[in-house]
């Protein structure tokens, strides 16, 4: 299987959103952020950081944890800690990070790129927990179990396409 192209990504992404949910992906130069269409830029943009691939899908699979009214938010309306964060800080971001790592995983899986847990928080030196990594798996056995959400489907659907793999199997995904 060939190295995923970051390019064909974003193609491959507009073609699936820029019409039916007026959104695009497009590479950013520092820092990653979601910006809902304004008067100078008629798409939603999901921006991610330096072209890096793992980069775009983790911002895709936040796009793809949100819903309508969050979509026309800058960044979503979330509020974000940055690097540094303390212990308990990073067990609360840990908690609402399970559900896009596991859409993370399941595309970088479907698009044949390595996924690894990012717990964001260099700084402090506190990495992805093992309780964070068991529950973002949980999460993928489920979703693989019961139907992926409409977003994700299509785009891990597309990235199997694209790769040339099979659809995925919950046996793929282990610790």
């Amino acid at each position: 299987m060939k190295e995923p192209v970051v390019e064909e990504l974003i193609s491959l992404f507009n073609q699936l959103f820029k019409e039916s949910l007026n959104t695009v992906l497009v590479k950013g130069d520092d820092e990653p952020i979601y910006l809902p269409a304004d008067q100078d830029n008629p798409h939603h943009r999901v921006i991610f950081a330096h072209g890096f691939y793992a980069s775009a899908l983790h911002e895709i699979a936040h796009w793809c944890v949100a819903g309508p009214e969050r979509r026309k938010l800058e960044d979503f309306g979330y509020w974000y800690k940055p690097d540094g964060r303390t212990a308990a800080e990073q067990a609360e971001f840990e908690k609402v990070e399970v559900r896009p790592q596991a859409f993370e995983w399941l595309m970088s899986k479907a698009a044949g790129h390595n996924f690894n847990f990012s717990a964001d928080n260099l700084s402090a030196d506190i990495g992805a927990s093992e309780s964070f990594k068991k529950a973002v798996l949980h999460t993928v056995h489920q979703l693989l179990e019961q139907g992926l959400p409409e977003r994700v489907g299509m785009l891990v659907d597309a990235l199997c396409l694209h790769s040339g793999r099979k659809p995925l199997a919950k046996e793929e995904f282990s610790l």
